[in-house]
């Protein structure tokens, strides 16, 4: 059974990586919207990977990301900059997504992508500490 969680954390692992390079691809092409979006995603896909491995999901983006909160931020585990960085991506994404009008910034997907480059370098020492990947 640890075997499998173990490549699951890696999985989405590796989906977090790609959520990057895709928020990266959009913010080249003016697309800061969906920019923010896929960095967002990458943040949430890096905390089901860290979620996976303490057999723990949550239908519910709030329900995965309390659970990373209480058992990862708030016992030292990572910084609460950590749960800085995810309310700021799930405010922005939020705002992208469902709000008439919006228009995203380029240095707002800028911050959001460095950000979420921060959170998967957190994200990758502790699995590497797991020896998951």
């Amino acid at each position: 059974m640890a075997g499998s969680l173990e490549a699951l954390a890696k999985y989405r692992y590796e989906c977090c990586e790609e959520a990057i390079v895709d928020a990266q691809l959009m913010y080249d092409n003016g697309r800061y919207k969906n920019a923010l979006n896929r960095a967002y995603y990458a943040i949430f896909y890096a905390i089901r990977a860290v979620n996976a491995i303490a057999y723990f999901d949550s239908s519910k983006h709030s329900g995965v990301i309390a659970f990373f909160n209480q058992n990862y931020v708030k016992t030292g585990i990572f910084p609460k900059e950590a749960s800085k960085i995810i309310k700021l991506a799930s405010e922005n994404r939020e705002r992208a997504d469902y709000l008439d009008f919006f228009v995203a910034s380029k240095k707002d997907a800028e911050e959001q992508i460095e950000r979420a480059l921060l959170f998967k370098d957190m994200i990758k020492g502790y699995l590497k500490a797991k020896s998951v990947i």
